[in-house]
């Protein structure tokens, strides 16, 4: 398995741990965007050295939602290193006692969702090392990297779920938003799938070029522009 770093922008690097991404955002220090499942802290530090620089200059972890694929490794990294951590509000309330997954879960149709359900998602559980947040975040919030990003809360996915715009870089890292592991489209499952449709909607409405995704390849080039033209009509072809 290939693990190394893949750079989407000038400071924003990708980290593929098989069929989940995690991403690092290089200014003062890194910045760990999700963290993988449970067991990917070697993988992702190994992937950090590979590519000349420290996984000890981690300075914080920021956290696009609470499911085990995203947030399985993030207390383990959190004590080894004696960072924060930061999420939305919305899922850091759960995340504190471990649980990552809530109840209410909608299946996207189709059978690759299907499978990818049955095979992937269903056997990782619903259950992450319980992490305490230690700065919650709030939808237009700006984080004070790369010039300023802004946090986007895009619920549907999870309750809390966020994506984070470098608007200086003109990337958008989407978490699970969208997937674009067999071609753009909806993730496997989501807790509100109205909401997540809405969600889609909200950022057609941003600028960037290069969109990254927790499964699948990045986009970039014109992304602002493939997403507004993939899902401009979504919202009626979903009924």
């Amino acid at each position: 398995m290939n693990n190394r770093m893949k750079r989407i922008s000038n400071n924003i690097y990708q980290i593929s741990l098989g069929w989940v991404n995690v991403f690092v955002i290089e200014d003062n220090g890194l910045t760990l965007v999700d963290t993988g499942t449970k067991g990917s802290t070697g993988k992702i530090f190994s992937a950090i050295k590979s590519a000349g620089k420290n996984p000890y200059d981690i300075k914080r972890i920021i956290l696009t939602h609470a499911h085990p694929d995203h947030a399985g490794s993030a207390e383990e990294i959190k004590r080894m290193l004696r960072v924060p951590v930061l999420a939305h509000h919305e899922d850091a309330k759960i995340m504190g006692y471990g649980v990552a997954v809530r109840k209410e879960i909608c299946l996207t149709p189709g059978l690759k969702n299907w499978l990818i359900y049955e095979l992937a998602i269903k056997r990782a559980g619903i259950n992450i090392e319980p992490v305490v947040i230690d700065e919650q975040l709030n939808d237009r919030d700006l984080l004070p990297l790369l010039g300023g990003i802004r946090v986007v809360h895009t619920p549907g996915h999870s309750k809390g779920h966020i994506a984070l715009l470098a608007e200086n870089e003109e990337v958008l890292i989407a978490g699970d938003l969208l997937s674009n592991s067999t071609g753009l489209g909806l993730s496997v499952i989501y807790e509100n799938m109205a909401e997540g449709i809405s969600s889609i909607m909200k950022v057609t409405d941003l600028d960037f070029d290069k969109m990254a995704f927790g499964h699948g390849s990045p986009i970039l080039k014109d992304a602002g522009s493939i997403i507004r033209q993939t899902f401009v009509n979504y919202e009626y072809t979903l009924v």
